[in-house]
């Protein structure tokens, strides 16, 4: 299943009368990367999106809702899924991942969950911060993660948490799908 996150970005620079111009000087993005995420063109990294998102004030949660009322639960089955793919980076090559929000009826919570599918080795080892922490699982695979300056491999059930302003980056370690339970905090 498949979302406008882009609609729901332009809607709100829209309403708060914003040029892509504004919205590109306070997040660091170009206009051109913002466009590009508002006609669905390109998908978000987990990154930019939460960059957006504290930019506009709004929980990551927001992109990925569909005006269900508000729960104090919530149970998602496999099928009901919703991927986000498509994931380039902003220089316009492949991150060569997608993920799959694993809540998006509840409103109001803490931490995102995800299951991030990674098919191949990035060509460019970009590193990406933003507010919040995130803790990864590795249930599929092997991986590599860049924190700052310091490489790590992760092997099935291994785990890291970090704070999400540290400078990181995922990667499969040898071009093999990795899966990757994560969960990000705002």
């Amino acid at each position: 299943m498949e979302f406008d996150i882009g609609q729901k970005i332009k809607a709100l620079r829209k309403e708060r009368k914003l040029t892509l111009q504004d919205v590109a000087n306070e997040t660091g993005f170009s206009p051109a990367l913002i466009s590009q995420i508002e006609n669905n063109n390109v998908s978000p990294p987990i990154a930019t999106l939460s960059k957006i998102a504290r930019f506009f004030d709004v929980k990551m949660s927001f992109f990925f809702e569909e005006g269900e009322g508000v729960t104090r639960y919530e149970v998602v089955r496999r099928s009901e899924r919703r991927v986000v793919s498509r994931v380039i980076s902003k220089d316009g090559t492949k991150h060569g991942y997608t993920y799959e929000t694993l809540s998006y009826r509840k409103t109001n919570k803490k931490m995102e969950p995800f299951l991030l599918t990674v098919t191949e080795r990035a060509p460019e080892e970009t590193l990406y911060n933003h507010e919040g922490e995130e803790f990864l699982l590795i249930l599929k695979g092997s991986a590599e993660i860049i924190l700052d300056d310091e490489r790590f491999t992760l092997e099935e059930g291994d785990a890291v948490y970090f704070d999400s302003t540290v400078r990181h980056r995922l990667l499969s370690k040898e071009g093999e799908t990795v899966q990757v339970l994560a969960v990000v905090t705002r």
